[in-house]
């Protein structure tokens, strides 16, 4: 799933790529997917919206990519949402759900994986965590500390709500989900299970540090090294508690790397480092 540093690592690349580029040719719902979300449940639309638009600006705002058109039209990704850049049409996917052919040849080619948004839309999109995302205070921000970590946790059954809950469940913090959350809690030497009512303030100081220090390298770094770039290329950030790696020793202390199912998703800890 794109998060926040894929979607900020991929907006830099749709405006190295498509910047002044116009929509000649619009496919959506080709390979039908039960769980890709369009704008309104109709791809049909996508065509007569956005052919003839040129592409302006790209923007990640919590985990959602927008892509930005000349007369105030857009197109927003995100979740499952895998895009590609493609020069040549013997190159495409014989499957995908979201096809644009632009004025000089090249793709930008979108498929799903397990559920994802490909929403095309005009001013605004009301759909989902999307306004969410853009009202929400970014994580990079000065005003995302400690004592807003707090006040967050302040809303919830504190003894009931594990420190993933708080940090991954219910779009509290925008783009940040289950697959970054490893690497941050390994940062911060916190179990994802572990119980919020235990946390002290030096505690969520040390969780805002590890958040705002581990999102920024990995989206220096092109996203992380389970997800993949408009080229197809992993990210250049090496997840240290990861589906890669969780069968490697903890680089920390050398203990094994434990993998459990929790909250609808797999954790990886160290059960020595973190607690």
């Amino acid at each position: 799933m794109i998060e926040i540093p894929e979607t900020i690592a991929l907006s830099k690349q749709i405006k190295q790529k498509f910047i002044g580029k116009t929509i000649n040719r619009v496919v959506a719902d080709t390979a039908h997917h039960s769980y890709a979300w369009y704008t309104n449940d109709d791809p049909d639309s996508y065509p007569d919206m956005i052919c003839g638009k040129t592409i302006i600006d790209a923007e990640a705002y919590g985990g959602k990519l927008h892509v930005n058109l000349t007369d105030k039209f857009g197109l927003m990704f995100c979740d499952g949402a895998s895009l590609r850049y493609i020069e040549k049409e013997k190159k495409l996917p014989k499957r995908h759900q979201l096809l644009i052919e632009f004025d000089d040849g090249t793709y930008l080619v979108g498929t799903i994986r397990m559920y994802g948004g490909l929403y095309a839309y005009q001013e605004t999109l009301d759909v989902g965590y999307n306004l969410i995302a853009r009202s929400t205070r970014s994580v990079f921000s000065d005003e995302f500390n400690s004592d807003y970590l707090m006040k967050m946790s302040d809303k919830l059954d504190v003894k009931k709500t594990s420190v993933k809950a708080l940090l991954s469940k219910e779009q509290r913090i925008p783009g940040f989900g289950n697959g970054v959350l490893q690497d941050v809690l390994f940062d911060a030497s916190i179990k994802p299970k572990r119980k919020v009512s235990t946390l002290s303030e030096e505690d969520f100081q040390q969780l805002v540090n590890s958040i705002k220090e581990v999102l920024t390298l990995m989206a220096d770094s092109g996203g992380r090294d389970v997800e993949k770039d408009l080229y197809g290329n992993p990210g250049g950030y090496k997840t240290i508690m990861s589906k890669n790696t969780y069968k490697s020793p903890c680089p920390r202390c050398g203990d094994g790397i434990i993998k459990e199912s929790f909250l609808g998703g797999s954790v990886y800890y160290c059960g020595n480092c973190q607690e």
